[in-house]
């Protein structure tokens, strides 16, 4: 057994004394890298990742004292035109009154074989711009000339943070192949840091202390007949941690069908500040639980004390609610007026930009201005109301307590059977239907008293979509019927938002166009406005293209444009969850009338699959009565999240329902 752990130790030192031993650097692009066509390992890859390194290094100013600088460089293939969205670059920072980041970028430049020669083009300064993202973010932002297929792109940057506790994430993996990534963090033993990995795939740590010091120089003047000054200087010294992360040949990252964000399962590696410990003072601990992250949240003047403003709504709300009696009416009543009166205006933060009262009277404000107002409304009408903080889908999954895993917060009202989720900022959102972008596993209520629970964001409740359709085919194969599609909830909000997008007649002609080339008259809406209705769409519609016209059969799909023809699970292994939003139910009622002088030869026969603990089924039946076909399809998926351990269950399940969804009616002439 000793031999053995001897053989593995020396094969895990060999491993990493070579990666540590290659040697990546700016401006020394081969002629080999330039003429490569495709990578390696992955042709299909539109760029490649050849190198990138990173290290955080706590440095010291004698007037500031202890701050981060961040140095990143890095080197890009491009393989295809899909590839040149790698030539724009960006960088985000802090842009706050009490903290202000500065970026810099450093020798960008673009390669190029010409001739068997090397190009190389440089940044200019119009290449190079400043972005605001919000009140309190900005964005460094480079776009690299001279690229094409073929090119390499290299350049540096350096990111200077004042507060020291903050340590950017790094990720080892991209949407390209990455051939090597390092990142380092360097920082005295008065400070503890924890670090935390996500990912399927974890990079190689190397943890190393040596001794560093630092000079601090002061002045005194002296007192006296003959004012002297005199200088002197301090070395101390202290244990320097230095932590190296090394990630060799990652491949690239690819999206999968109902995955909720790509980047939840990055490989990655984040830094939080645990405990401050300096010579002769006590040990000062950071948030290192939830309910100490929404303490600190809750106290910010941008957050909690926003909710005690109420003068500003008062007399507005006393007429409002004046003739609302039940619990239902007053937040009905004050969504509404949330949501006509404010709008949001893009910028996202669980921290108030203009304030609520200001908000209020410009009508316009980010999400914690809209919904912290909301919040605030709802305890002055009587109601038991907390903001939730959540992070959105694009920001990813908040897995470990932090300030920054939160970028949003909604309202919820807490009632005998549970807790009624609000957000105002989205004119379709309505009691527990969020805006798409919330739903995103779960989320931290606050209350008062500086405590925290968990709420499921997840929706439980099915949102229907259930079509009832009878059309006729004639002689020739042509069909010609009527549709009426009724849609709740969820579907009903997605529903909206595309009535919205387009005109009636571009909506119609979308329609036509993703339902066989079918032509659509006699359409109408109901309920586009009364949000707590379902939505209900009926047409007519005539088609020349549904049928299938060999010898003398008639062979059609018989659920016509409504049919799921493509297995979206196709991979042999699943390595995230399937993210489908919302449980649903999709029903079809359809009646079918056979031409006259023809007879149904071939039915498809009636089935039904369930899935195991009630994740989801599908029914199918179709019954012939003289010259009229009768066909029932329910297609129902009970949970808004599955597991990967159920992901075959699932795929095979998709793989029944498109086979009998494809079966085709056989029509024959007596």
């Amino acid at each position: 057994m000793k031999i053995i752990n001897l053989i593995r130790l020396s094969a895990f030192l060999l491993l990493t004394t070579n990666l540590i031993a290659q040697e990546f650097k700016l401006g020394k692009v081969s002629v080999a890298e330039l003429e490569q066509k495709v990578h390696p390992k992955d042709t299909s890859a539109v760029a490649a990742i050849l190198y990138k390194k990173g290290v955080s290094r706590m440095e010291f100013d004698q007037n500031e004292g202890f701050y981060m600088m961040t140095y990143v460089e890095t080197r890009i293939k491009i393989y295809k035109k899909e590839g040149y969205e790698w030539a724009n670059q960006n960088v985000w920072y802090y842009n706050t009154n009490n903290l202000k980041e500065k970026v810099f970028f450093t020798d960008a430049v673009t390669y190029n074989l010409v001739d068997g020669k090397i190009e190389k083009t440089k940044l200019k300064s119009d290449g190079s711009f400043d972005e605001v993202l919000s009140k309190f973010r900005g964005q460094k932002k480079i776009t690299m000339p001279n690229v094409k297929e073929g090119s390499v792109i290299e350049f540096r940057y350096t990111i200077r943070c004042p507060n020291e506790g903050i340590i950017r994430d790094w990720d080892f993996q991209s949407s390209i192949p990455v051939n090597y990534s390092e990142f380092k963090v360097a920082y005295p033993e008065y400070y503890v840091f924890k670090p935390r990995q996500k990912g399927y795939l974890f990079p190689k740590v190397i943890t190393l202390k040596g001794p560093k010091s630092i000079t601090i120089s002061s002045k005194e003047r002296g007192n006296g007949y003959v004012s002297k000054t005199s200088f002197s200087t301090d070395k101390i010294d202290y244990i320097e941690t230095e932590v190296t992360y090394i990630a060799q040949d990652y491949p690239a990252l690819k999206d999968e069908s109902y995955v909720n964000n790509i980047n939840n399962y990055n490989a990655s590696v984040e830094h939080e500040l645990a405990l401050t410990h300096f010579p002769n003072s006590g040990i000062k601990e950071y948030a290192t639980d939830w309910n100490s992250v929404v303490r600190t949240i809750y106290e910010y003047e941008d957050f909690g004390p926003e909710l005690n403003k109420t003068g500003y709504f008062e007399e507005d709300l006393k007429k409002l609610l004046a003739d609302k009696k039940t619990q239902d009416e007053k937040i009905w009543a004050i969504l509404n007026h949330v949501k006509s009166n404010v709008k949001w205006n893009g910028y996202m933060g669980y921290g108030c930009d203009n304030g609520v009262k200001k908000t209020y009277k410009e009508k316009t404000g980010n999400i914690a201005d809209i919904n912290l107002m909301l919040t605030a409304m709802l305890r002055y009408s009587g109601l038991t109301a907390n903001p939730v903080l959540v992070s959105t889908r694009s920001n990813g999954i908040a897995l470990f307590p932090n300030r920054n895993a939160f970028n949003y917060v909604i309202a919820a009202v807490e009632t005998p059977n549970g807790f009624i989720l609000l957000d105002a900022s989205d004119k379709y959102s309505t009691p527990n239907i969020l805006p798409f972008r919330t739903l995103n596993w779960l989320g931290r209520l606050i209350r008062k008293d500086g405590s925290s629970q968990e709420i499921d964001l997840m929706p439980k409740k099915a949102s229907n979509d259930i079509v009832f359709m009878n059309y006729d085919i004639d002689a020739q194969g042509k069909v010609a019927g009527k549709t009426r599609r009724q849609c709740s909830d969820y579907n009903a909000m997605i529903a909206r938002g595309n009535f919205e997008k387009l005109k009636e007649e571009e909506y119609l002609e979308k329609l036509e166009n993703n339902s066989g080339k079918i032509e659509i008259s006699e359409y109408s809406r109901t309920n586009e406005k009364d949000l707590l209705a379902p939505t209900v769409e009926t047409y007519s519609f005539t088609g020349n293209n549904l049928c299938e016209l060999i010898g003398d059969k008639i062979y059609v799909n018989p659920m016509l444009f409504f049919t799921h023809d493509k297995n979206p699970f196709k991979q042999e292994v699943r390595e995230y969850p399937v993210d489908f939003g919302y449980p649903f139910l999709d029903k079809y009622n359809i009646t079918i009338k056979i031409p006259d002088g023809f007879t149904a030869e071939t039915l498809p026969t009636a089935v039904t699959f369930n899935m195991e603990n009630n994740l989801g089924s599908f029914k199918f039946n179709i019954a012939a009565n003289e010259n009229t076909l009768q066909l029932i399809v329910a297609h129902q998926i009970n949970e808004a999240i599955v597991t990967t351990e159920q992901y075959d269950m699932l795929k095979e399940f998709y793989k029944s329902l498109i086979a009998k969804q494809t079966e085709k009616i056989v029509l024959k002439r007596i």
